[in-house]
């Protein structure tokens, strides 16, 4: 429990727009397999703007505040991109681990010709956004304090 006038902070990833890194994953994915679609992470719960905030609104936070965080996801290489997905860690990982591997194959071509081009392999530089709200636990005063 937060203490009277403590914060309470939370953030997530945009994980429909703004974290390039699955967004990519994901356009490949479906591309390939209308029937991905349905597990796309871009219907994660409050990953879309705004949506986090929304949900500190509906709580008895005061002084609530929302903003973008900007980060960017820097990989060595392509094999630094696409062996994590190979771990079976997250919904991503979890799709790669159900598809055939001829499949699994041809998204990670795809993959690599759609971060690197027809060019050699090299440095990947992908942007990520995390929607980060923080809001002020009220004090407790006489019109708050006690059930009536």
């Amino acid at each position: 429990m937060t203490e009277p006038g403590g914060i309470v902070a939370a953030a997530v990833w945009d994980y429909g727009q703004g974290m390039e890194m699955l967004r990519a994953f994901w356009d490949e994915a479906v591309a390939l397999n209308r029937e991905a679609d349905a597990r796309d992470e871009r219907r994660m719960r409050f990953s879309a703007e705004g949506e986090l905030a929304a949900f500190f609104r509906e709580q008895p936070f005061q002084e609530i505040v929302s903003e973008a965080l900007m980060v960017e996801t820097r990989f060595s290489s392509f094999d630094d991109y696409w062996l994590p997905f190979l771990e079976k860690q997250g919904p991503a990982g979890a799709y790669v681990a159900s598809l055939p591997a001829t499949d699994a194959e041809q998204l990670r071509l795809r993959l690599r010709h759609r971060l690197l081009g027809d060019g050699p392999d090299g440095p990947i530089v992908l942007r990520a956004r995390a929607w980060a709200v923080r809001g002020t636990v009220p004090s407790i005063t006489a019109d708050n304090c006690c059930a009536r």
